[in-house]
């Protein structure tokens, strides 16, 4: 294996050139499905793997992108500051709504988790998904999950959120920019907020709120509600 300075190097450049390949690519076809964050996964994976390289190996030469997603959630607040004179008038609502929604969603993932893979760790990893990834990882080695689990469960979780969020909502039913921001931001933390602000102010504040309180209610609530499953 490359000496760590050489592979520290290495490492941030083909994530980075990976990446902005499929940019490119999405830019020129068109193409909503091409997203890429998934698109890379399906070629660092695999790359990783024939070479050998552990998670935990590229997690710590490439920390610095996790670190990154810490200032950019907090530019996000600039789009929630524009609504926030709407937003106040709803706070203890969304509040409520979160809290209930990120409750039932714990419980019943451990328990289906549990139920049929029988193994606490991947229940804990997958339970913490729908949270931003410097959280996700911190509760994770507090609850005794495995970190990769979690990390693959938060980008996928990202993903199918930004590609299909929106029009799952609208086929539903569910229009109103504000719910969808609300749902959004609370299933698919950053990547999807990131996504669907574009659309508008409401989409990208409400988002923006989820996001936050959603991190929050799951830091305080997980600790309570999960060792509650453990076997």
């Amino acid at each position: 294996m490359l000496d760590h300075p050489i592979s520290f190097i290495f490492y941030l450049l083909l994530t980075i050139v990976v990446y902005q390949l499929f940019v490119l690519l999405q830019n020129k076809l068109k193409l909503i499905w091409l997203n890429p964050m998934m698109m890379s996964l399906f070629v660092l994976i695999p790359l990783l793997d024939h070479q050998g390289i552990s998670y935990q190996t590229y997690y710590q030469d490439t920390k610095i992108f996790t670190q990154l997603l810490e200032p950019a959630i907090v530019a996000l607040g600039f789009v929630l500051y524009k609504q926030l004179h709407t937003i106040k008038a709803h706070l203890k609502a969304i509040t409520l709504v979160l809290t209930t929604s990120i409750s039932l969603f714990i419980m019943v993932n451990m328990t289906f988790t549990l139920l049929i893979l029988q193994r606490y760790d991947i229940a804990v990893s997958m339970s913490l998904k729908s949270v931003t990834t410097p959280i996700g990882l911190a509760l994770t080695e507090q609850l005794h999950g495995i970190a990769a689990i979690t990390a693959v469960s938060i980008i996928i979780a990202g993903i199918v959120g930004a590609i299909w969020g929106i029009s799952l909502l609208n086929r539903f039913n569910i229009t109103h920019p504000q719910a969808q921001g609300l749902a959004i931001g609370c299933a698919s933390h950053a990547l999807g907020t990131a996504t669907i602000s574009p659309l508008g102010y409401q989409y990208g504040a409400y988002s923006s709120l989820a996001l936050v309180v959603s991190a929050v209610i799951t830091a305080l609530l997980s600790p309570l509600l999960i060792p509650m499953f453990q076997l």
